[in-house]
């Protein structure tokens, strides 16, 4: 049985998500806390496999309790936001990059149209991230002067390229990763980032918002035809496909889901290698499966430089050791290492 904390205020919400995981049969809700610092004192007594995290909560907030349990006491955390209202989509991502690995939406009450699709996505995630293997987080300031360190772990230029975009693609666990990679990014980083996501139907707006307020980078949600520009990122939109044409626009498709996943990473990489071949570095991080390996191989062998992130650092490493596996890489990094990496080959060549 997989043994599940529940955090929220709402002793309502409480009894409802733990009727909905407990009716699943594999799942038994071992204790329930009505706010983060009651979360945090019980997670060492209780060791859950798994917590769903509320955001808004008296005493201590979902953000807060998910950053001092992941440094004491780790466990996988799934945030379950009410994401109408935009600023706890904000606040969900905000607890990713305390250490949470997912989130999802609240499910709605039975009757409603969304109800079981919401609630199956709940108990597949629970499920799922059950058996994520999670490490303690280090205090932010001993990650940030890690990351400081890293700078002088350049690896060599390649010579001759011409690096003109930069594709990364990502799932489980990515948010934080792509949050840290393009903070780093100065405004005049002179290529275009395209980035797929895998993400819960629903929060690739506030994804989008988050970013762009969080790193000073502009990010925006992927319009067919549209420009790319040097120092903008593209997000895929939800339930759509993102790729690029060989004069530079972004093309959208509802063509059949690839790997199960729509957007998906294979369609991205598969575009990029076609439209900029040797001009484009590809960037595999954290994730569950193997969506978008094969077309990293791909890239690869039109001469693109392509990246994974290393074991240690990922959430979930199945999408980069299949790429591993694949040969499809040139390059296995920390996320500190792949913006050092980005910056070396892009600037040195523009």
């Amino acid at each position: 049985m997989i043994k599940a904390l529940i955090v929220d205020d709402s002793a309502t919400m409480r009894e409802y998500i733990q009727h909905l995981l407990e009716r699943d049969g594999r799942i038994k809700v071992i204790g329930t806390a009505q706010d983060g610092a009651e979360a945090v004192r019980l997670v060492p007594l209780l060791r859950p496999d798994v917590i769903t995290m509320d955001i808004v909560m008296p005493k201590l907030d979902g953000i807060e309790a998910t950053r001092r349990i992941m440094e004491s006491n780790p466990v996988p955390i799934i945030i379950v936001s009410s994401i109408w209202d935009p600023e706890e989509v904000r606040n969900t991502f905000k607890a990713m990059a305390a250490g949470a690995v997912a989130g999802v939406r609240k499910p709605a009450g039975p009757g409603h149209p969304e109800s079981e699709p919401e609630v199956a996505k709940l108990v597949q995630m629970v499920t799922l991230m059950s058996e994520v293997r999670v490490i303690r987080r280090l205090p932010r300031a001993i990650r940030d002067q890690a990351g400081a360190d890293a700078i002088s772990r350049v690896m060599p230029r390649t010579a001759s390229q011409v690096f003109e975009l930069v594709a990364i693609g990502a799932s489980l666990g990515g948010p934080p990763v792509i949050q840290l990679i393009l903070s780093r990014l100065s405004r005049d980083f002179p290529a275009p980032i395209l980035i797929a996501q895998h993400i819960s139907p629903g929060f690739v707006e506030g994804f989008a918002d988050w970013l762009s307020s969080s790193t000073g980078l502009p990010v925006h949600l992927a319009a067919a035809g549209e420009r790319v520009k040097p120092g903008h990122a593209y997000l895929a939109p939800d339930d759509c496909h993102m790729g690029i044409t060989s004069d530079g626009r972004l093309m959208t498709s509802k063509a059949p889901p690839e790997n199960g996943l729509r957007p998906a990473i294979s369609f991205l990489f598969r575009s990029v290698a076609q439209a900029f071949g040797p001009r484009a570095i590809g960037v595999l991080l954290t994730g569950m499966g193997k969506d978008g390996a094969a077309e990293l191989k791909i890239m690869r062998d039109h001469g693109a430089i392509t990246m994974v992130q290393d074991k240690e650092s990922s959430a979930i490493h199945g999408m980069p050791g299949e790429a591993i596996r694949l040969n499809a890489v040139t390059h296995i990094l920390t996320p500190e290492e792949i913006v050092n990496q980005l910056i070396s080959l892009v600037n040195h060549t523009n």
